[in-house]
């Protein structure tokens, strides 16, 4: 049954798939900063307001989303496919994952002895964490912030990505275009310059569905 808490909830996972706050979504669909805000989630007399449908459009085409994957949120079903309850996942530095021995060729981790980081209200399906270090992914990610990716997740253009070369590099970026031949990634920090990638260097991209902040 439809309701104002599968709504709202919905709005939520749709901003923790993409990496962002529920104002960072208002913002990327041109809306007021505030217009997913809990105040504005009731009336002044304490009843339950709806969201706008020209709002929900609006999230749904910055995201590059469909309507089938907001019902599905609808359902209670989480972000990136993730079933609601907590668990945890292994955690590695930005530096050893460029190191190699890490991972799989598909860009699963692989080996023991693997510290562990809590995802709060998700399980793990495949994902890992990775701890950043340095200040290239600046201001939107810091030194010590732990981003979670999932390589099986379908990514999109406009997607924040976790992109490992077959040099050993890795960064996170945001996913512009792919064809057949390259991959072109935006920075996150304006300082740095946008990225082509061939793809034959390409050895995994995953997408990011949760961040720590």
């Amino acid at each position: 049954m439809l309701s104002h808490e599968s709504v709202w909830t919905a709005i939520d996972a749709l901003a923790q798939r993409h990496s962002l706050s529920v104002s960072g979504l208002a913002k990327r669909a041109g809306l007021d900063s505030t217009a997913f805000n809990k105040s504005k989630r009731l009336s002044a007399d304490g009843r339950p307001r709806w969201p706008s449908t020209e709002s929900l459009a609006k999230i749904i085409e910055a995201t590059n989303s469909t309507l089938d994957e907001f019902f599905a949120l609808l359902r209670g079903q989480a972000a990136g496919g993730f079933p609601q309850q907590g668990s945890t996942v292994p955690l590695i530095g930005f530096a050893q994952a460029g190191a190699g021995g890490f991972f799989d060729d598909a860009g699963f981790p692989v080996g023991q002895g693997w510290e562990l980081v809590e995802i709060p209200g998700q399980s793990s399906d495949g994902a890992y964490a990775l701890e950043v270090q340095g200040d290239s992914m600046l201001p939107l990610y810091r030194r010590g912030d732990v981003l979670v990716v999932q390589p099986h997740a379908a990514v999109r253009k406009g997607d924040r990505v976790v992109v490992k070369t077959v040099s050993g590099e890795v960064m996170a970026k945001v996913l512009e275009r792919r064809t057949a031949r390259l991959v072109q990634l935006a920075s996150l920090n304006p300082d740095h310059p946008e990225r082509q990638v061939p793809l034959a260097e390409v050895e995994w991209i995953a997408r990011i569905v949760w961040a720590s902040q």
